[in-house]
């Protein structure tokens, strides 16, 4: 399946509709790019979900009056498509000109929206005024792993820096660590994403300079944000081979959305909200 050429909108000029219109919404199959890291949707190794911030969302009260909102959409791992970002950012633009009752009917007409494209039901918070958003600007919390000294001679993706990152005779830590270093590219555009990850794990201490070469690997990268995530957990998984494993990204915004892919096997939840380049 050929990612450009189905995908209306990606990487292609396109009018801005400010009325209604769900149909802008398009999907890519997750599977897609599970199959090429062996993953099984039917099977998937962690839980988790995609948490995405718009920081640019308005319609209009039943007068007329404009609305700002921040919005938060939380889409579950396990739903068989993720949507397509310049379609979403399609999407919201068009409520700027559309009235609306009550901050209810737009919840409710995008869980509807967003549910059906996804394909399992999706959360919807909506902040309108900007009232009740409390998440305070912070950073990850662990140990940073961007102040290593280390000479850089490539940056071609590359799985097999993690191979031998771990000795059999290793203790068995529980630890934190981050990296504000990651950079990829888009699957179809090649605009970069920039991003920070936290890895937390118990298991086999992990080198940490063979893990910040792996990070900075995917510098010239072309893959949409939630599967460097889930390849960044596999690859760890399968090379390092650590007992529980949670990789959080949070990625600077474009176009007003900022996407944050949660992957884990046994935290339910990202202990860390806004950071500070978001």
């Amino acid at each position: 399946m050929d990612i450009q050429k189905s995908i209306t909108h990606l990487g292609k000029k396109t009018d801005y509709i400010q009325s209604y219109s769900p149909e802008l919404l398009e999907t890519i199959p997750r599977s897609l790019a599970r199959d090429v890291i062996n993953i099984s949707s039917d099977s998937l190794p962690f839980q988790g979900f995609d948490i995405w911030t718009a920081w640019e969302l308005s319609w209009l009260n039943s007068k007329g009056k404009p609305i700002v909102a921040i919005g938060e959409f939380t889409i579950p791992a396990t739903s068989p498509g993720l949507i397509e970002s310049k379609s979403f950012k399609l999407y919201l633009n068009s409520f700027n000109q559309t009235k609306f009752e009550t901050t209810d009917d737009v919840i409710k007409a995008m869980q509807k929206d967003l549910s059906q494209i996804a394909g399992e039901p999706v959360e919807v918070k909506l902040y309108p005024h900007l009232d009740g958003y409390g998440h305070e600007i912070s950073q990850f919390s662990g140990q940073s792993l961007d102040e290593l000294d280390i000479e850089i001679n490539g940056y071609d993706f590359d799985a097999t820096i993690l191979a031998d990152s771990v000795s059999t005779e290793a203790n068995i830590v529980s630890e934190t660590v981050y990296s504000n270093l990651l950079k990829s590219n888009c699957l179809v555009t090649n605009q970069p994403d920039w991003g920070s990850v936290v890895i937390r794990y118990e298991g086999a201490k992990i080198n940490h300079e063979k893990l910040l070469r792996y990070l900075i690997s995917f510098r010239t990268h072309n893959e949409f944000h939630e599967q460097c995530v889930e390849r960044i957990y596999n690859d760890v998984m399968h090379y390092c081979r650590p007992e529980k494993l949670t990789v959080f990204a949070r990625y600077t915004r474009r176009g007003g959305l900022d996407i944050n892919p949660f992957r884990s096997n046994y935290e339910n939840a990202p202990q860390t909200g806004r950071l500070i380049r978001q």
